[in-house]
């Protein structure tokens, strides 16, 4: 009997230097055996002349529908996510993809900064992301940046914070909220929350030194898609994301004076 390979989607951008963004999904879905596909929104370039500067070129919403209409002719998707989408109306075919194809297991990672940068790319296409995505979202796992800017509370600093984010953004809509913390926080742990709109649980985990964590965001959504595509509960993706996330870290190297990304592998070669 033919093994059935679930597949797996994400609408996200590029990121040349391999760590984060659409490369780092498809190296995540396939370290957990599922295929993936790609509908590509952005190319994000890093300048190492100009202290590793960002520049991001966003794709026309037209082609991004296009490569939809590609992905969407290979039969049922079993798990998706988004990415960095750039605009508006990205933000807006992103949608109706998932509500024409009817996808039921969504992970919406809120992209709106990139490594090093701490200023919304795009206001608007934030706004976008929090009244059309959340919703819909059956995960959604912005970091401590973005939870705060789908909050409304600003700058978060402690648990406590991170909590009240997450019942915030399920107000929204989501049905499950991550709030990834990771090293952000104060202390010798990186943390992450959990909430499903009844229970909070708290994932932590010792700080990794040196920590190479360019790209940890997008792998921990990305691993959590994988999860749900093979069948796990959101739970149980989420639990074994922070583990791959972890492995990954502890695994990492320095790409270049400026970054060093997580290694996806990691976790499959030292378990």
């Amino acid at each position: 009997m033919t093994k059935i390979i679930p597949k797996v989607l994400t609408i996200a951008g590029s990121d040349a230097s391999g760590g984060a963004g659409m490369e780092a999904d498809l190296k995540t879905f396939e370290e957990f055996g599922t295929y993936g596909m790609v509908a590509l929104t952005s190319i994000v370039t890093m300048d190492p002349d100009t202290n590793w500067s960002h520049n991001v070129t966003v794709m026309d919403s037209g082609l991004v529908k296009a490569q939809l209409k590609t992905t969407g002719a290979g039969g049922e998707i079993a798990a998706m996510k988004t990415g960095m989408l750039g605009s508006v109306a990205i933000t807006e075919v992103a949608r109706e993809n998932i509500l024409s194809k009817k996808i039921n297991n969504v992970v919406i990672d809120p992209v709106m900064v990139c490594k090093g940068e701490d200023e919304v790319l795009n206001p608007e296409a934030a706004d976008a992301i929090r009244d059309l995505l959340i919703p819909i979202a059956t995960v959604t796992t912005p970091n401590l940046f973005e939870a705060g800017v789908l909050s409304g509370l600003g700058t978060l600093k402690s648990l406590d914070d991170m909590k009240q984010a997450a019942i915030e953004i399920h107000e929204l809509g989501a049905e499950n909220v991550i709030v990834k913390g990771g090293k952000a926080l104060e202390g010798e742990k990186a943390i992450d929350l959990f909430y499903d709109g009844a229970n909070f649980e708290v994932l932590e985990t010792d700080k990794i030194s040196p920590a190479y964590n360019h790209g940890a965001g997008c792998t921990f959504a990305a691993a959590v898609t994988a999860g749900l595509a093979n069948g796990l509960s959101v739970k149980e993706s989420v639990y074994q994301a922070k583990e791959f996330v972890t492995a990954g870290i502890r695994s990492g190297f320095a790409f270049n004076e400026y970054v060093g990304p997580l290694y996806h592998a990691g976790y499959r070669l030292n378990n």
